[in-house]
């Protein structure tokens, strides 16, 4: 009996060391080299396309572009050994919103055979989501992503474990440009369609610990969006607000 509690101790123990180890995994290492990571490439994946999505009011078919996901399963069958399953999924959609994990889309006008890619850069999409609310009120057609595009953690791969960062582009995917600032966090964002502004939060690691905590710096922004540029500007809402 005592060995049994002894072995339930340890095995507790080795369990809670690798939680610790898990939460102490930094989301940003940083260095002296001023060059971005390069991700290491995995030829074991193949690339794979959604079927296309039709978003209401738009004129464009929207592909997601992504890798065929294989898992490591513990299933067994009868009279079988243990199988992988594959994953051909790479997106949901959602009426006006893509989720996921994808690395491009590319764009097909509804009168035409031709696709052209969002963008040439390593990226790995999260959401992708379609200002309807906006598009209604003033024409303009806007999409809105969450993405990561660094290796922040120098890892090797692009995934959620590095800096999630907040995109813009228009609804054929021109003008696609990063509305973050590099090695900032975003944590959320939203549209007030009373100043046809879209509002977003994001958190800056200023002790470089490598994590996000509370002694970190929460910095607030909005964009105009019928505005031609898209040019970000800072608010405080904690001082004196100027800006908002």
């Amino acid at each position: 009996m005592r060995k049994f509690q002894t072995y339930i101790l340890v095995a507790a123990m080795a369990c809670l060391a690798s939680c610790k180890d898990k939460e102490e995994t930094p989301k940003v290492i940083y260095d002296t080299k001023p060059e971005k990571v390069v991700t290491k490439p995995d030829s074991s994946q193949i690339k794979i396309a959604d079927l296309p999505i039709h978003m209401d009011g738009t004129k464009y078919l929207i592909h997601a572009i992504g890798d065929v996901r294989v898992y490591d399963g513990n299933s067994r069958t009868y009279g079988s050994s243990k199988t992988n399953s594959v994953s051909y999924a790479i997106s949901n959609y959602n009426r006006f919103e893509l989720t996921g994990y994808f690395e491009n889309l590319k764009f097909q006008h509804i009168d035409s055979t031709a696709l052209k890619p969002l963008t040439d850069k390593k990226i790995q999409m999260q959401t992708v989501t379609f200002l309807n609310t906006i598009a209604d009120k003033t024409k303009k057609q806007i999409l809105v992503y969450s993405l990561v595009d660094m290796d922040t953690n120098k890892d090797g791969k692009l995934d959620a474990n590095d800096i999630k960062c907040l995109y813009i582009s228009e609804i054929n995917g021109k003008h696609f440009q990063k509305l973050s600032e590099d090695y900032q966090e975003l944590i959320d964002w939203n549209i007030v369609e009373a100043q046809n502004r879209l509002y977003y939060r994001t958190i800056e690691d200023i002790n470089k610990n490598g994590a996000f905590d509370k002694d970190d710096a929460v910095h607030y922004y909005y964009v105009e969006l019928l505005s031609p540029d898209w040019k970000t500007e800072k608010y405080d809402p904690i001082g004196n607000g100027n800006g908002a």
